[in-house]
């Protein structure tokens, strides 16, 4: 497998073939790659909702600003971050830790103590916008793994926030949501598939520093 072939294969898509699904085999790849997302200190404060239901993505579509994408899509990943991510919920990673690691409490202690108290200092918009960060970060995960296994996609932050939590029944949830993907398969008349990309020379965007 060539990897810069695959992505030079993937564009954000503008249509979709509605009648083509994914595999459930497909669906769980992706899913276990969130999973697997690399996030800052290991605390995972995202969480993903996988919605196939045509009726509520019509919904959410209407939240998108008339994106289509989003009711075409085989499925729709909505990235949405954790409301409250404090003592509790750094006690709770390093529990995990410990029950798969059987890593000594001596060892975790410290480390566990100075997270608890490093986010009790922080703004809980300080927080979210960490959370954040680490949403993007599995949002390139997905996109890079939906090129392996061509799979298409639409990466979307163009919708409301507010009206996605409702509709999905988020604030239940404690999660709000921060970035929008919808997946499937990309139709034949997608005008953009054979668009060339636009992106800068090497030289442009990378800088080498060597002996």
């Amino acid at each position: 497998m060539d990897v810069i072939k695959k992505l030079e294969w993937r564009y954000a898509v503008k249509k979709f073939d509605e009648d083509k699904l994914l595999s459930e085999e497909k669906l769980n790849k992706l899913i276990q790659a969130f999973n697997l997302t690399a996030t800052s200190y290991g605390l995972q404060p995202i969480k993903l909702l996988v919605v196939q239901n045509k009726e509520l993505q019509k919904k959410l579509m209407s939240h998108s600003y008339g994106q289509q994408q989003v009711a075409q899509a085989s499925h729709v990943f909505v990235i949405c971050i954790e409301k409250h991510i404090g003592a509790e919920y750094i006690r709770k990673y390093f529990n995990r830790v410990k029950q798969l690691r059987n890593t000594k409490d001596e060892i975790l202690d410290p480390f566990k103590g100075a997270l608890i108290e490093t986010f009790s200092k922080k703004e809980i918009n300080e927080v979210r916008s960490w959370a954040t960060n680490q949403a993007y970060l599995a949002l390139g995960t997905l996109m890079t793994v939906c090129a392996i296994e061509d799979i298409d996609a639409c990466p979307m932050e163009g919708f409301d926030p507010v009206s996605y939590d409702k509709a999905l029944g988020l604030k239940e949830k404690e999660l709000t949501s921060v970035l929008a993907l919808p997946i499937g398969y990309r139709a034949q008349d997608d005008m953009f598939a054979t668009l060339k990309k636009v992106r800068k020379e090497l030289d442009e965007s990378v800088i080498r520093i060597s002996e």
